[in-house]
């Protein structure tokens, strides 16, 4: 299941080739992927357990699921996955409550790609009731889609979040851009056929081919975007 907001134009702009543009959020246009941590942390220190630092990058921009299951069976702590999946989004909830930082280049991005009426997807492992907090800063106009990783059957990495995605907004995947901060998102968005635009949040990924590195999302603009798919 997906969940739409006021929808842009369709249409893309004559002569290019780029149909849509497809973003995560923690670590690419919010600057949360240390809140996941943070929580992680202190959920485990309630329950008498310290996280080593070194499991931070195992659970990285992962469906919610696979890290909190790693993170029970690394600890041997006492808890259900589903009683632990409440406790990391409250936790997380809360921090967002608080702060709610954007990437830099992430706002002025959106605002072009709004201007230009490209079609625009937010596409996240994380689940839906953080997904609607996080909208009311980036703003639900600048999406004509937004997919939920607990409304898919498969998340990230697995490419169906992606596909769902460009199916929703009438795009051919291989005429997509997507926009990711991890290793796990970068393979499910090349699993489905798209290129890719990594902005590393936490560990490196390195370039290769229809994958393109940035440091920021500063350096990526809507000609940016275009050059990648015009060759």
């Amino acid at each position: 299941m997906t969940s739409t907001v006021p929808a842009l134009s369709t249409r893309t702009a004559e002569g290019s080739a780029l149909q849509a543009v497809l973003l995560d959020m923690d670590g690419t246009l919010v600057d949360t992927e240390g809140f996941w941590w943070d929580a992680e942390v202190e959920v485990f220190a309630s329950l008498g357990h310290r996280l080593d630092d070194s499991w931070r990058h195992v659970v990285v921009g992962g469906p919610m699921t696979r890290s909190a299951g790693f993170l029970i069976e690394a600890t041997g702590a006492d808890i259900t996955l589903a009683e632990l999946t409440v406790l990391l989004n409250d936790g997380f909830e809360d921090r967002i409550s608080r702060a709610l930082p954007l990437m830099p280049g992430a706002a002025r991005l959106l605002a072009e790609l709004a201007a230009h009426e490209i079609p625009t997807a937010l596409v996240s492992a994380s689940h839906r009731r953080i997904i609607d907090r996080v909208l009311t800063s980036l703003g639900p106009r600048n999406f004509g889609l937004t997919v939920a990783g607990d409304e898919v059957e498969r998340t990230k990495p697995h490419p169906d979040p992606y596909l769902l995605a460009a199916g929703g907004l009438g795009a051919d995947p291989a005429r997509c851009v997507v926009i990711e901060d991890t290793a796990t998102g970068v393979a499910a968005a090349e699993a489905a056929g798209c290129h890719v635009v990594a902005v590393p949040s936490v560990a490196p990924i390195t370039p290769a081919a229809r994958r393109t590195v940035v440091p920021s999302l500063e350096e990526v603009d809507l000609p940016f975007l275009r050059g990648l798919l015009t060759a």
